[in-house]
């Protein structure tokens, strides 16, 4: 081998050292960047998992919430019903009671709204035929205990039941229906504490 051979073999080599360094360098280089992608796109994928999780943890705790907010809607609205059915019942009860009942209970009413003036108190046409003996005697005494008085007036009102008291041109409704009205919330609550407490 020649000299000239000798050198171009002693370059070839130192070439095809470095060429093997080089590519050792760039396939090590390749397999980092692999790792580091691999390593990337797993805690990416953790994270989507993550977030999968959460947001289906997040729609499940909607929807329990959802059926839990319904259920209850649904608990009032038969508690209402039960407690508008009972205060319907009590309404029709205290319309039907017996007439001896039914005027005690106008003279408690009378007694309880009656004012220290001159007044009148109408009735329907149906109360003012069966009044019982004695009965404008007792209201007008009533009324005189506060300080006033109390003409039973003899045209007959519109009226289901109870009465109507006239004050100097102003009316006070004490018809069942209008206490009834006037206290549902408070006999409401009342009903619910007695049936669901």
């Amino acid at each position: 081998m020649t000299g000239l051979e000798k050198m171009k073999s002693q370059i070839l080599d130192e070439a095809r050292a470095a060429a093997a360094d080089k590519i050792a360098e760039a396939k090590a280089q390749a397999d980092e960047m692999i790792q580091t992608a691999e390593a990337e796109a797993a805690r990416k994928a953790e994270s989507i998992s993550q977030k999968s999780k959460a947001e289906v943890a997040n729609y499940q705790e909607r929807v329990a919430s959802s059926i839990d907010l319904k259920r209850r809607t649904e608990i009032l609205k038969a508690k209402q019903e039960v407690i508008a059915e009972v205060l319907e019942r009590a309404y029709e009860k205290m319309n039907t009671m017996g007439q001896q009942e039914y005027f005690a209970m106008l003279l408690k009413m009378v007694d309880k709204y009656a004012l220290d003036q001159e007044g009148e108190i109408c009735f329907s046409a149906a109360d003012l035929t069966r009044l019982p003996a004695g009965f404008e005697a007792e209201v007008e005494k009533i009324a005189a205990a506060r300080g006033g008085s109390l003409k039973v007036s003899r045209e007959g009102r519109k009226i289901e039941s109870g009465f109507i008291l006239i004050y100097g041109g102003i009316e006070e409704n004490c018809t069942l229906q209008a206490m009834f009205d006037a206290r549902r919330d408070e006999l409401s609550d009342r009903v619910n504490r007695l049936i669901f407490a």
